[in-house]
């Protein structure tokens, strides 16, 4: 088996190289929203805690205290998080790219 030997230029090898970085970093991008957009998915097909159900009278019933209502779960703040993390992964690899 004969080895063929090439020289690369500096220049050849730091362009391999930021062509990896870029892939990676657009991986990780498309990871963390999908993640992001599956918890924000969650969020939004949660039950609430201070609505109650009567199937004898087929009523809904609503008690709410001002103390104990949340707008938002963890759930939904770490998935907006995350895909507002991955949008800017994925502009940072456009402007490294360009």
């Amino acid at each position: 088996m004969k080895l063929i030997h090439t020289e690369l230029s500096a220049r050849q090898v730091f362009t391999s190289l930021m062509e990896a970085y870029i892939t990676w970093i657009e991986l990780a991008a498309y990871a963390l929203g999908t993640i992001g957009a599956a918890l924000l998915f969650l969020e939004l097909f949660q039950d609430p805690n201070y609505v109650t159900y009567n199937e004898n009278s087929d009523r809904y019933r609503l008690q709410i205290s001002v103390d104990t209502v949340r707008e938002y779960t963890s759930l939904g703040r770490i998935g907006t998080f995350l895909i507002a993390l991955a949008f800017a992964l994925l502009f940072l690899a456009t402007m490294l790219d360009g």
